[in-house]
């Protein structure tokens, strides 16, 4: 069954609710991007997002571009603060994955006061994604973030700059936190005001990794693993409704993300989802 699509904020485009995190191929081999690949277009995956830091990730994405381009809203980042890291970095991307265009640039994990003020200051990056935009090479301009302190500055951000998408944690641990949870909701509200994408990442952490824990995953965190655990978790976030969930860096987690998200979702109450946080262990992975 194929997951369902809805309205990318203003950008006009019909995403799946579910959008490739596209870390999941860090470190792959051919056979098993060829795998990957099969396995968001059996589900209707039409969104992709990665970024240069995701090791070779987009040298990954852009060997499907060449018969696949057109099928896929195609998102990329940069990590730089400057206008000219930030304008090597983008065009560097356009290289590795073989296209002339991008449908969506993000800053990428820009959460601390000060590299804000250097990226949305005159000279920075963000300066040259808007000219990249002029010019017609990127569509549209978006900015994420990791940490408790993200949804706020997404916030003091959106006062300086009208992006047209944002990107931040959520899960039921984000949804207890007691600053992170009503930071969330108040920057969603101003989102859907403006018409701007919410894009929710983590949504299957369960936790930092233990010490002396097999790390058989390639995320730095903890996810869970058991089919009816991450099926709980998906449907928890879909189903607000009002966000799109990016799917976690592994591929050997994705089918199982996939196949709950294909599934007709269930709105889980309280009780449900304080259980499974009781038998699975589900903890913060950005400390209190």
């Amino acid at each position: 069954m194929a997951i369902e699509k809805r309205a990318f904020g203003r950008t006009g485009h019909m995403s799946s609710v579910v959008i490739f995190g596209g870390a999941a191929l860090w470190s792959v081999d051919d056979e098993t991007s060829e795998r990957v690949l099969e396995q968001l277009l059996e589900y209707g995956i039409n969104h992709i997002d990665v970024a240069p830091r995701y090791g070779e990730a987009e040298t990954r994405v852009g060997t499907w571009m060449d018969r696949h381009r057109g099928d896929f809203f195609l998102a990329s980042k940069t990590a730089a603060r400057d206008y000219l890291g930030a304008k090597t970095e983008f065009y560097r991307s356009l290289d590795r994955l073989r296209t002339d265009h991008l449908d969506l640039i993000q800053l990428h994990a820009l959460y601390h006061p000060d590299e804000c003020d250097q990226a949305l200051s005159e000279g920075g990056a963000l300066e040259a994604l808007v000219e990249a935009r002029e010019q017609g090479l990127v569509r549209f301009i978006g900015v994420t973030g990791h940490s408790w302190t993200v949804a706020a500055m997404h916030r003091r951000n959106l006062e300086r700059f009208d992006f047209d998408s944002v990107l931040m944690p959520w899960n039921w641990i984000a949804s207890k936190h007691p600053t992170y949870a009503g930071d969330f909701e108040t920057t969603r509200g101003i989102c859907a005001e403006r018409d701007i994408a919410v894009q929710v990442i983590k949504a299957v952490a369960r936790g930092p990794w233990a010490a002396g824990a097999e790390r058989n995953r390639s995320v730095w965190y903890q996810p869970l693993e058991d089919e009816t655990d991450i099926r709980m978790a998906v449907h928890w976030v879909l189903a607000r409704g009002d966000v799109f969930m990016v799917s976690p860096g592994d591929v050997g987690i994705l089918p199982l993300v996939l196949q709950s998200a294909s599934e007709p979702v269930t709105a889980l109450g309280n009780a449900t989802m304080e259980a499974l946080e009781e038998r699975t262990g589900l903890t913060s992975i950005f400390g209190l």
